[in-house]
């Protein structure tokens, strides 16, 4: 890596403000009409017409050096350097007579394996993303700070597909060897946190570090727990537990020496947010937090129910927002692993004991199910696969980070549940979602040990292990079948669901163990 690309700075006509503190980016935001304060103190905001990622949109430059490495694709889609050339010349464009904002920190709050990152913005409220989002420096680091990845959000600048070699006027490109990922055409705050997080997918797995897509908390004894889960599975929920101290909410990696969080903030999804079910998200809101596409009152107090913008609605605060967070965030050997589902066809338990083949099987799976209505043509649930829990962050073969997982699983002796943070008593739209306080009792259950000392009968159609009772869980709602009024209905969306899992896992049969093929559902 070069010194140049290391220290990599956007000329500009305009102001550059570096490494401003919160107050004054919030100052610097408002001044911009970029937003408004909240009721509680948050600075909300609206990203135009992306209101999520933009997957799509995303590109990896081929290189010779990184080219046997990538898992090229759908996922990471190839462009040639001249391509990365036109656009980045565009973008220090756009750049040059605009005000920019700095911000310098790391990615990873362990010193062994953090990355130094720059994130040049054109906007205000993106730089206190950044630095809300990133593990903040000292003083006397960011006076040492040298950066190793930077990235350039040129929002406002929209690509032309006819020329510049993309597919709409949205680009997020990742070049792994000049260490720069350049953003344009969406003002998502989400493009640049997943961004980084693609990179350490790319650079830790090198060093033996396993990257992973999951939240993490630690309880009174140490003992440290993981929670895998795509969006909407209650990742972020589940972590931010009164009971136990949160180490990070989404992204985290797993070295020789235990877990640590690569971030220094949360990014949590706020519809349908409530105090009652969620004290300790709910409080974290205020200022210093940013809050993306919600809808306000006149009093300019959030309606957290309210999806007129989107569904994705979003909130972004430090770690520190959390009572009794973990700071450092590092923590052990994680004891516990959580795959979380939100099962839309009603025929998951809402928990059950995996094992290690199992664990590789879902691992690799990664289901969830998208609900009726929420894309168009859509008007039943849809099971979704994500490799890893989080395929599109992965620059690797899913392979690679599976086998990762296995082996550190077996060294550290790490127990593999499955939750169903879904629906109960028949699919969306008949049976009811399942309750948050039976998940928060069973994942407490499993974590205390608990369900070490319960009976367990075997699932005829997945056959992994479910408890028969758990303190604070009513005894049917332990076994799905027992909850639908139609078993005939429940057997035949059971076997339909299994055949979904069978048929993803096609892709990974040639790369995998006799041993996890066999723990695949059997239809």
């Amino acid at each position: 890596m070069s010194t140049q690309t290391a220290r990599l700075e956007v000329p500009t006509s305009g102001q550059i403000y570096r490494n401003l503190p919160t107050a004054l980016l919030v100052e610097e935001s408002l001044a911009r009409n970029e937003g408004v304060l909240a009721a509680n103190g948050a600075l909300s905001v609206g990203t135009g017409d992306r209101t999520g990622r933009s997957p799509n949109d995303r590109f990896v430059v081929d290189t010779p050096g990184i080219h046997d490495d990538i898992w090229w694709g759908k996922v990471n889609v190839a462009v040639d350097e001249a391509t990365f050339d036109k656009l980045y010349d565009k973008v220090k464009q756009h750049m040059r007579d605009r005000d920019q904002f700095v911000f310098d920190g790391f990615a990873g709050a362990d010193p062994s394996y953090r990355l130094p990152v720059r994130i040049i913005t054109e906007k205000a409220w993106h730089s206190l993303f950044a630095r809300t989002l990133f593990v903040r420096p000292s003083a006397e680091e960011l006076a040492s700070h040298e950066p190793e990845f930077t990235v350039i959000n040129a929002c406002m600048l929209e690509a032309d597909p006819t020329t510049d070699g993309t597919r709409t006027g949205v680009f997020i490109v990742v070049n792994l060897e000049r260490r720069i990922v350049i953003i344009g055409g969406s003002q998502y705050g989400g493009e640049t946190k997943k961004s980084i997080f693609a990179v350490m997918n790319y650079l830790l797995p090198a060093r033996g570090v396993l990257t992973m897509h999951c939240s993490a908390n630690m309880g009174r004894d140490g003992d440290t727990a993981l929670f895998f889960g795509l969006s909407g599975t209650g990742k972020t929920t589940l972590s931010a537990d009164p009971g136990r101290r949160l180490i990070g909410d989404d992204e985290h990696g797993w070295s020789d020496d235990g877990i640590f969080n690569f971030e220094g903030g949360c990014y949590a999804k706020v519809i349908r947010l409530s105090e009652e079910a969620e004290p300790q998200i709910w409080n974290a809101i205020k200022f210093g937090s940013v809050v993306e596409n919600v809808v306000m009152d006149e009093s300019r107090v959030i309606d957290y129910d309210d999806d007129a913008v989107t569904e994705n609605t979003r909130v972004t605060y430090p770690v520190e927002h959390i009572d009794n967070c973990v700071i450092p965030g590092v923590g052990g050997h994680p004891k516990t692993i959580m795959f979380l589902a939100a099962d839309a066809f009603g025929v998951l338990p809402p928990i059950a004991r995996l094992t290690p083949a199992q664990a590789m099987f879902h691992f690799l799976s990664g289901y969830t199910a998208k609900l009726a209505g929420t894309e168009a043509g859509v008007t039943e649930p849809t099971a979704t696969f994500s490799a890893c829990f989080g395929a599109p962050f992965l620059p690797r073969h899913p392979t690679r980070y599976a086998k990762m997982l296995g082996e550190k699983m077996e060294k550290h002796g790490a127990s593999v549940f499955l939750v169903n943070t879904g629906w109960s008593g028949g699919p969306y739209g008949v049976g009811e979602r399942m309750s948050i306080h039976h998940t928060r009792a069973l994942i407490t259950a499993a974590l205390s040990g608990e369900l070490d000392r319960v009976e367990y009968e075997n699932d005829p159609v997945f056959h992994f292990a479910v408890p028969k009772s758990c303190t604070g869980v009513p005894t049917e709602v332990l076994t799905p079948r027992n909850t639908w009024d139609d078993k005939s209905a429940y057997d035949a969306k059971a076997k339909h669901l299994a055949e979904l899992f069978v048929k993803n896992f096609d892709q990974y049969r040639s790369e995998a163990s006799e041993e996890v093929i066999t723990a695949a559902p059997r239809i």
